[in-house]
């Protein structure tokens, strides 16, 4: 009879006791639903048994793991409620890419996805909630499982488990429903109570409440130039013949991988010649404001923006707007008394403006630099002046902001929106986040530049994406531009950096599941050797052998 300790108070359980069985005992002292435990510092789903005494904590719906628990056994409902009204087993439910607190999903098949189809799904999956239907896992052998995924024409995951190094797999059933995915699920469909579908660009927009509110579904507001941006990536892919990593590892394996990183690389000089262009022909245009999360290639995009803009006659100047910090001791405090950079009050607004409308005038200001060594703003006598074909360059997470630049006429600010906006996908079910493959190239480059550890780089990751979330993606459907730095090769190249500083996170420590996800997400990559990057590739900022500075 196991002895399980439960908040510092033991109490025997009969063998064989699930999980889920015990945190129906507490689920009332928590105000989101428990969606799996953690015991003797592992993490188990509900529906696996109690083997042996143990000390047990409970992960909601509100943790991070818990909230992705949720979302993956949505979209499992999701797929299997599309078979099931379209009446074909084949039919296939990609997971594109999320839009707000949404996912945008594409149906591959015969059949016509428009409003009334988007209802009977919709009708469908309330019906598999109410059923409370089961949710079993079951390890096959590799060989298998490839057979079932065959078997319900899942070519997507035949291809990924290829390159598979370990002998077995987990599996869960749902109904007629054999699926792979990558993370843990809860062990019955009643679990999902809230959700919003509806028919969107000839796909399904299927929205789920947030982390922060686990009880509400709230339907962003539309984000078309967004939607418009992870498209034709996603198009761009497929037209390449990669839509999957599995599809990436077959052209790294069959060894032409350089050409496609030559074609990708000459696709973004393209979109950025284009986007210099249209600059050009704003001849009013006197500021280019980009903007974006962490970790976007905001450096590397600025220098080659600025290239091509040379290239139409025209002089740019690159400026930080980390170079308008208060000085440190008037930076804001978030709750915990760590200073808040993210915030709009940690820039000295009112300085940049003057010093904007100074320069529009065609004065000579003084441009400040900050010493982030001694916490202070300092001139150091370097002047510019602004001339008939002179631009300024300004890069800063708050240029979309009007707050930040209220006093500029609109007609002189061009306004790029930069984004890692990844859409290659782990298979067909399984999407890469964009918030991965963010973190991930932060984690190389600050242990390159800062000699940083990956686990201070994810122990500050969630305040990272707080500010991002209050002070980024509110305004990025008020850019006139949108650019997508992600590169469909980049985490096969990053593969080989990040590994390592992973790796050296103890098992002691609390990052130490979010480096172990990590871990696992990288091995289904084939590495890629970084000496096959142009110079100037965005990839570089992050790996290193950039010829710019950053």
């Amino acid at each position: 009879m196991p002895i399980i300790t439960i908040n510092g108070v033991q109490k025997d359980y009969n063998k064989g006791v699930t999980y889920e069985e015990i945190a129906q005992e507490y689920q009332s002292e928590y105000s989101s639903k428990i969606a799996a435990v953690m015991f003797n510092g592992k993490i188990r789903e509900l529906m696996k048994t109690v083997k042996k005494d143990g000390e047990l904590s409970f992960i909601t719906f509100s943790d991070t793991i818990g909230y992705k628990t949720m979302r993956r056994t949505a979209i499992m409902i999701l797929i299997k409620a599309v078979r099931d009204v379209g009446g074909d087993k084949q039919l296939k439910t990609r997971i594109e890419f999320t839009v707000g607190n949404g996912y945008y999903c594409t149906i591959r098949g015969d059949v016509k996805v428009d409003d009334e189809f988007a209802r009977k799904v919709s009708d469908r999956c309330k019906e598999i909630i109410t059923e409370k239907m089961p949710i079993v896992k079951r390890v096959y052998p590799l060989d298998d499982a490839i057979e079932i995924f065959k078997r319900q024409g899942m070519d997507d995951k035949v291809t990924l488990l290829k390159y598979r190094r370990s002998s077995e797999i987990n599996i869960y059933k749902l109904g007629d429903l054999y699926d792979y995915f990558y993370g843990y699920m809860l062990p019955n469909t009643s679990y999902i109570q809230n959700f919003h579908l509806e028919c969107y660009h000839g796909g399904l927009l299927f929205t789920l409440p947030t982390r922060q509110d686990p009880d509400k579904v709230v339907v962003s507001e539309p984000r078309e130039k967004l939607f418009k941006t992870m498209m034709l990536s996603a198009d761009w892919g497929s037209m390449q013949g990669i839509d999957n990593v599995g599809d990436l590892n077959n052209m790294i394996c069959e060894g032409r991988i350089n050409e496609m990183i030559l074609v990708q690389e000459a696709l973004q000089e393209s979109r950025i010649a284009d986007i210099a262009r249209k600059i050009f022909k704003r001849i009013d245009v006197k500021f280019v404001m980009i903007a974006g999360p962490s970790s976007s290639g905001k450096t590397s995009f600025a220098n080659r923006l600025s290239i091509q803009l040379r290239a139409f006659g025209l002089n740019p100047h690159p400026i930080s707007l980390d170079n308008y910090f208060v000085d440190r001791e008037k930076t804001p405090l978030n709750e915990d008394g760590s200073y808040n950079f993210e915030c709009l009050e940690a820039l000295d607004v009112e300085r940049f403006n003057q010093d904007m409308t100074r320069l529009l005038k065609g004065e000579r200001v003084e441009m400040p630099e900050f010493n982030f060594v001694t916490g202070k703003r300092e001139m150091n006598g370097e002047y510019l002046q602004l001339g008939k074909n002179d631009i300024l360059v300004i890069e800063g997470i708050h240029g979309l902001n009007e707050k930040m630049s209220y006093s500029l006429p609109s007609e002189s600010k061009f306004k790029i929106y930069i984004s890692a906006l990844t859409t290659l996908s782990i298979d067909n079910h399984n999407r890469i986040p964009t918030t991965d493959g963010r973190l991930l190239r932060r984690i190389v480059r600050d242990a390159r530049t800062r000699g940083a550890s990956a686990k201070r780089t994810i122990s500050m990751w969630g305040s990272v994406r707080a500010g991002e979330e209050a002070n980024i993606f509110p305004f990025q459907e008020e850019a006139d531009e949108m650019f997508n730095s992600a590169q469909i090769y980049e985490l096969a190249v990053i593969k080989q950096y990040a590994e390592p500083l992973l790796f050296n996170i103890g098992k002691d420590e609390p990052e130490y599941y979010e480096a172990k996800r990590l871990l696992k997400f990288l091995d289904y990559f084939v590495s890629v050797d970084s000496s096959f990057l142009p110079r100037n590739s965005i990839c570089r900022e992050f790996v290193g052998g950039s010829c710019f500075k950053v």
